[in-house]
């Protein structure tokens, strides 16, 4: 599937819940990236503005409008590199103290804080369908 269709398939599935988040504008992601320091990949770019306020089982992809959440990019990154994810990966989302992030060229990969990992998805798109979807 390609990026907009996974987009399509997670708003289809998108979950009622009481306080939803908002999805960010180009200055927010804008200002996320300068706070982290590294410029976002063009999908991960694409999913923060189409589809970062979705909520589908029990992965919860980061956010950017809820700095009060456990799901705050900023501090989940923060996080994330304490741990020793590598500063060039960007977390999409956190699963106890695990991450799901994307590379600089856009594959996701997964990082144990306990063991480790050769899990891969060759792109966000396919690890939409192939995990987050799934779960």
């Amino acid at each position: 599937m390609s990026l907009n269709e996974s987009i399509a398939a997670l708003r289809k599935a998108n979950q009622s819940v009481p306080k939803p988040a908002r999805l960010p504008t180009e200055i927010e992601i804008a200002n996320a990236e300068e706070k982290i320091g590294i410029r976002f990949h063009p999908d991960f770019r694409i999913f923060l503005l189409q589809a970062s306020d979705v909520v589908i089982g029990t992965l919860e992809p980061i956010t950017i409008t809820l700095p009060e959440s456990h799901t705050d990019l900023i501090e989940v990154t923060r996080s994330a590199r304490e741990w020793g994810v590598p500063n060039d990966w960007i977390p999409v989302c956190e699963s106890n103290d695990d991450y799901f992030c994307i590379t600089p060229r856009g594959d996701i990969r997964f990082w144990s804080h306990d063991s480790a990992s050769n899990e891969r998805w060759p792109s966000l798109s396919e690890w939409i369908d192939s995990v987050w979807l799934q779960s």
